[in-house]
């Protein structure tokens, strides 16, 4: 459900608004909802960024993997819960807290986590399957 509710702007930051918005193909009120979003999820989360790329917006470590890519990381590490988190953030060549922290964000968002993971699974069966067609083509 959604409010509406009215806000003041400076001239120059109203302009800016719509320059960003246009450049991004977006409505200024989605670029401010994701905006604010964004900026309250990092102000809890310090540590946390937000990036764009082929596969769309995502949160990462500053300076480090994608969150998604660190939880799928902790899954695939072996070992119990905790050292599951220190094994695999030693083999990402991360700091542990950042691992913790990745794991922390992914437990409070955990739709937008697990959705990036199966956009990833399909993109890698897709390249699989590409890569299958390359190969029946050019033969042995």
């Amino acid at each position: 459900m959604t409010a509406s509710t009215s806000y003041r702007l400076s001239g120059d930051l109203k302009r800016r608004l719509a320059a960003r918005a246009a450049a991004e193909g977006i409505t200024e009120t989605s670029l401010v909802v994701r905006t604010l979003d964004e900026g309250l999820r990092v102000a809890q989360y310090p540590g946390i960024v937000y990036r764009d790329g082929p596969s769309g917006r995502r949160a990462g470590l500053a300076g480090g993997p994608d969150v998604w890519e660190v939880i799928l990381a902790i899954r695939h590490a072996r070992g119990p819960g905790d050292a599951k988190v220190a094994r695999a953030a030693e083999e990402m060549e991360i700091p542990e807290r950042l691992a913790r922290l990745a794991v922390d964000y992914a437990a409070a968002h955990p739709d937008e986590i697990e959705e990036r993971i199966k956009l990833n699974d399909e993109a890698a069966e897709r390249a699989r399957a590409l890569a299958a067609q390359r190969a029946r083509l050019l033969g042995p």
